[in-house]
């Protein structure tokens, strides 16, 4: 079962500050709900479903990327279904908006980034611009929904990860439990010496991403502090 966990050694105080419910120019919510084939990009593109569940939510062609990572899922969630719960496509660039969204889900979620300077010529992004060395793509499994806590939950299957472009994964080192912590203006997974393994903030616009003792993880993304371009979450049909 998962717990929260109150290290007072942590806390958010180190985050860049933002301004509540702001949003960078040129970026607006979509005023309708899209179908989960076009907004559900980021994982479709992977082929990702297709290796998570014997039924998958959208159509997928086969993947090694989703192959590789199907492997690092717990056997609790093998041949189950997924569904996109939340993406700033359809949803907009908000916290508050994700943690409504998941109200109603009590098991894991998948996360997938795409940070803005992470952009390279793939077959899966052939239209996008090539930077040498800057990972395609990065995110985290939770074993538990994202939601408001006092203190750091979940359990020691939580992970990062990253394509840079091979697949990375930064799996428990057991030397700390601090997994996810949710609050009003941050997401954080991963946290030692007062450095996050992943954190988003309350516009779900600026996240950052450091080397911390929970998952001895590689910074994800291309710099330590990045500008998300997409983001989706995941979860158990």
């Amino acid at each position: 079962m998962a717990q929260d966990f109150s290290p007072e050694t942590e806390s958010p105080a180190l985050l860049p500050s933002s301004q509540p419910g702001s949003r960078p120019p040129g970026i607006t919510p979509a005023l309708s709900p899209l179908p989960c084939v076009t907004v559900g990009k980021l994982f479709l593109q992977w082929a990702f479903l297709s290796h998570l569940s014997n039924a998958p939510v959208i159509p997928a062609s086969p993947s090694s990327l989703g192959q590789e990572l199907s492997l690092h899922l717990p056997p609790s969630v093998t041949g189950r279904s997924w569904s996109l719960a939340f993406c700033t496509a359809r949803d907009g660039f908000s916290l508050r908006s994700l943690y409504r969204q998941m109200e109603g889900h009590s098991g894991p979620v998948l996360l997938a980034l795409k940070d803005q300077d992470g952009q390279r010529t793939t077959k899966f992004f052939p239209l996008q611009t090539a930077r040498s060395s800057a990972p395609q793509m990065f995110g985290a499994f939770s074993s538990s929904e994202f939601r408001l806590s006092r203190g750091f939950y979940g359990t020691g299957e939580t992970f990062l990860f990253s394509f840079s472009p091979q697949l990375k994964v930064f799996k428990w080192t057991g030397s700390n439990s601090f997994f996810v912590k949710g609050d009003v203006d941050s997401l954080m997974m991963g946290s030692g010496s007062g450095q996050f393994g992943l954190w988003l903030d309350g516009d779900l616009y600026h996240g950052g991403s450091h080397p911390c003792a929970t998952f001895n993880n590689e910074v994800l993304a291309r710099r330590e502090q990045f500008c998300i371009k997409d983001l989706e979450a995941w979860v158990l049909s």
